[in-house]
Parts: C-alpha cells; sequence; structure tokens
C-alpha cells in the first residue's frame, strides 16, 4: 500500500513489542522498520539499469517471508547495538529490536498482497505474485483511523492502559476495514460474474478490484480468446448486476512478447495487458487492463500505461504516461461512485 499506510502500521509494530519500554521512540523504530520493504524502489537501480527489471525487482525479494526472516536478526543486532549505550544501557534487549523489526517489515508484505499490484512473497523460491485484489492502494478510510489512534496514543504515558487500549483500537478498527474488503471482494466477483454472463459474454477468466482511494466502485475485467471486456460496479447501485460493459479487442499480436525483458510486462500485469502502436515506428503502448480507467464511462483512458521502446537493442520502458487527470474525469468518477 502507501507509504503513509505501511509507515502506520509499522508504528504500531513498533509499539506492540517495545511501546512500554521506550514509548515513543518505539512508533518512530516501527515506522523505520514498515518503510525497509519499499527500499527496494531505490535498490533496484543499483542492480538493474533498465527499467522494466527495476519494476520487477519492486516487491520481490525485499517483500519476502525470507527477507522478514534475515532482516529483523541483522536490523535488530544493528539498532540494539547503537541504541544500547549510556542511559538506556539494559533497557532493551536484542531479542526486542529483533522482534519490533520482525513484525514491522513482516506485515509490510503482507498487507501488500491485498493490493491489485501483486507482492512476491515467496521469493527466492517462486516469483509467484500474491494479489487478493480487495483494497486499493491508497484508501484513506483504512489509513486514517488507524493514523489517528496512533497519534492520540503518543500523548499518554507508556505505562498507561489507555495508550495500549488505543493501539488495540487502531489494529482492531482496521483488521475490520480489511475483513469487510475481503467480504466485498467475494460479493463482488459474484456481481460482475453475474454481469458477464447476464450480457451473454462468455469468457475465460476474469478479475475485480476497488478502485482508487474507495471501496465502494469497483472494477471488473473479462477475458476471452479475442477480446476484454472492462466493466464497474458500485456498492451503490440500484441493481444487483451492472450492463455496463465496454469490449476491448486484444492486440497482443503486435509484438513479440517472448523477449526477456517484454516477458516480465505480462507477468507483472497477470496476463491482462493490451499493446498499440505508439507515435514512432519503435514504440508502442503497453497498457495494464488490471487498473480501470480514470474516467468509467471512457476505455480508453487507463492509467497504467508504459511505452516500450528500443533502447540500444534492448526492450525498456519509460515510466507511466496513463491518461492525465482532469476535472471531467475527476466528476464523472464521483458520479459513478454514487451509483446508477
Amino acid at each position: 500500500m502507501d507509504s503513509l499506510t505501511q509507515i502506520v502500521l509499522g508504528a504500531a509494530c513498533g509499539e506492540a513489542v517495545l511501546g512500554k519500554k521506550i514509548g515513543n521512540k518505539a512508533l518512530l523504530f516501527g515506522a523505520i522498520g514498515g518503510t525497509i520493504p519499499d527500499l527496494d524502489v531505490f535498490i533496484g537501480r543499483l542492480f538493474y539499469s533498465n527499467e522494466i527489471q527495476i519494476m520487477a525487482f519492486h516487491r520481490g525479494f525485499m517483500h519476502s517471508f525470507l527477507f522478514a526472516i534475515l532482516g529483523c536478526f541483522v536490523f535488530g543486532w544493528i539498532t540494539f547495538n547503537l541504541y544500547n549505550s549510556r542511559k538506556r544501557i539494559g533497557t532493551t534487549t536484542q531479542n526486542d529490536w529483533v522482534q519490533l523489526f520482525f513484525w514491522s517489515i513482516f506485515t509490510h508484505p503482507i498487507l501488500d498482497s491485498f493490493t491489485p499490484y501483486g507482492t512476491q512473497l515467496f521469493t527466492p523460491f517462486s516469483d509467484y505474485r500474491v494479489a487478493f485484489n480487495t483494497i486499493a492502494v491508497a484508501d484513506p478510510a483504512y489509513t486514517i483511523p488507524f493514523l489517528l489512534c496512533m497519534i492520540i496514543l503518543m500523548f499518554f504515558n507508556r505505562k498507561r492502559s489507555r495508550r495500549t487500549w488505543w493501539l488495540k483500537a487502531g489494529i482492531v478498527v482496521s483488521s475490520v476495514y480489511l475483513g469487510f474488503t475481503v467480504m466485498n471482494k467475494i460479493y463482488m466477483d459474484s456481481v460482475f460474474k453475474k454481469s458477464f454472463e447476464k450480457e451473454g459474454i462468455t469468457f475465460n477468466r476474469f478479475s475485480s478490484q476497488p478502485t482508487i482511494l474507495n471501496n465502494i466502485l469497483w472494477y471488473g475485467v473479462a477475458e476471452s480468446d479475442d477480446e476484454y471486456y472492462l466493466s464497474y460496479y458500485s456498492l451503490l447501485d440500484s441493481k444487483d448486476y451492472t450492463t455496463q460493459i465496454f469490449s476491448l479487442p486484444k492486440s497482443h499480436g503486435i509484438l513479440d512478447m517472448s523477449d526477456p525483458n517484454l516477458s516480465l510486462l505480462p507477468w507483472f500485469s497477470n496476463g491482462y495487458y493490451n499493446l498499440k502502436k505508439g507515435k514512432n515506428k519503435e514504440e508502442f503502448i503497453y497498457t495494464d487492463l488490471r487498473y480501470p480507467m480514470l474516467n468509467p464511462k471512457d476505455p480508453n483512458s487507463s492509467v497504467f500505461n508504459f511505452t516500450i521502446y528500443d533502447n540500444n537493442g534492448a526492450w525498456d520502458i519509460l515510466p507511466f504516461r496513463g491518461a492525465t487527470p482532469n476535472s471531467n474525469d475527476f466528476k464523472v468518477f464521483l458520479e459513478r461512485i454514487k451509483g446508477i
């Protein structure tokens, strides 16, 4: 999920492990631990120069179970030896710090796996991307109540029971909401399946996910042999199915994706993608169809686009070049959330 959410979750882990011993400093160190996995965005650039490989590295090893197990001992040992000096000698143990970094690092990829982006929890043993598709990468309904609870507890003495109460409140409220998104996902899958079948659409598979910043408006994509079918459904819709379905012809054949670099893109998108010619002869636009359009009424306003180009004999991509949001797109988006 977004950086703020991971900071809040990491801070809660720090508080749970060391809050009673070191007070608000536990929140700080937990927040640092919760941020560590996302440093792969920068570390990937130390190992790779190709943007496709850099993108594939993100949510890879540093988001795996193995990294959490190994990393907690490394960061725990370093932090303990730096912290355990002068007046602080004996106030904490090395095991305390190992536990703090284990939970703050471990919970980061677990939460990420509920988003559509996908997380390689089992690297290096498998490159399978775990993606439950229940919550958007950024969802204020999850983050804000959790954040408020963490802020409030900071004003209580570390030994006060009220501080523990606010910690538990933040964890419970956020967990209940996450549970709601799982149940909502199950319901939305049934809605989209019913909607596609009601329209006589034969598909091989389909996927659904919430749109950005909410869990009310959902996006579904179904795949057949020759086409994709894109649709939206809001919890506030008056019917238990949707007829707002767009068809999009597949165009996978315009570029050979078997190249070692290019093959990473369909893997990244779980096979939900499309291609079209770019402005220049050697450029192609790659659209990740797992992610919804900016404008629910415009199937060409996909937000997750890459420009594929020949970079001195090696296929590479430019950073995101999705449709630019405008006031009309945002207005249509908000209206669609309200239901039809």
